[in-house]
């Protein structure tokens, strides 16, 4: 397949591109400072350099998370979505896969299935992020063939959950609480692979997380052990209702996705 990849130069972006040269595929990167360096907020650069790459596909794995401005990446998901699929759109390409996030989800007790509401009303700063998210998925669901992959909150390297990343910097400042609040986490490494395969994955939304939704009261102290941070300080309060973690089920039992690092617990002692 001849693949246009937007956020090439991106944690996920870099090793999916291997990966994907790899198997055959021709990859056409598209970023800022990337093969083909294109500002994706410039609507009609985007539609030039989408138009000129003829793409089977389009891979959309854009985010500004280095920077650790979510309104600012909430804009890249409202208004480079927009821009990317309206190009997709008049290039006449069909398929689309994108990247959005597992903890979006409405509140509940149990870990989300993708049949769960987004939580839409979240106030801010989160409603920010789940707007964000919101527009990026209603867009990508205009061309006739889409893959939403729901990722759950990243690790490995060069991700913030790592050594030397964001979140070990917090952690080594016991700004990271055990509490009761649920995540799902994902190996960025498998994170790259489920994009591979969506390629043929039929059309709709998959949580691509690993099979162990846990509190945080249980993985922060084992993250912090593995990035040389001391321990956290313990949380206090109930879990946030919207703190509930992402079902991994669709993707293993019907699309055959299992994730290399099936817990958080092989995968962290890999950091």
């Amino acid at each position: 397949m001849r693949i246009l990849l937007a956020g090439s130069t991106g944690v996920i972006g870099r090793r999916l591109a291997a990966l994907l040269t790899a198997r055959g595929h021709e990859v056409i990167g598209l970023a800022r400072n990337g093969p083909v360096p294109v500002d994706v907020l410039d609507r009609d650069a985007v539609i030039s350099a989408v138009r000129a790459a003829r793409p089977d596909v389009v891979m959309h794995q854009l985010t500004t998370l280095s920077t650790g401005d979510l309104a600012a990446n909430a804009r890249l998901r409202r208004i480079g979505t927009r821009n990317l699929v309206d190009a997709a759109l008049a290039a006449d390409v069909r398929r689309i896969v994108a990247q959005s996030i597992a903890w979006g989800y409405a509140a509940g007790d149990e870990p989300a299935t993708e049949e769960t509401p987004l939580d839409v009303d979240a106030p801010d700063p989160r409603h920010t992020s789940v707007g964000g998210v919101t527009a990026l998925e209603s867009a990508v669901a205009e061309l006739p063939e889409w893959v939403v992959l729901r990722y759950g909150t990243l690790y490995g390297p060069q991700t913030w959950y790592a050594r030397g990343g964001r979140m070990a910097e917090l952690a080594a400042a016991g700004a990271i609480p055990a509490d009761a609040n649920v995540s799902s986490l994902l190996h960025v490494d498998d994170a790259v692979v489920a994009a591979a395969a969506a390629l043929r994955w039929p059309t709709g939304v998959v949580n691509v997380c690993d099979d162990e939704p846990a509190p945080a009261a249980q993985w922060v102290p084992e993250f912090c052990a593995a990035v040389g941070a001391p321990p956290p300080p313990v949380g206090a309060g109930e879990r946030n209702c919207w703190a509930r973690g992402a079902s991994n089920r669709y993707a293993r039992e019907d699309l055959g996705w299992f994730p290399a690092y099936p817990s958080w617990r092989a995968g962290f002692a890999t950091l």
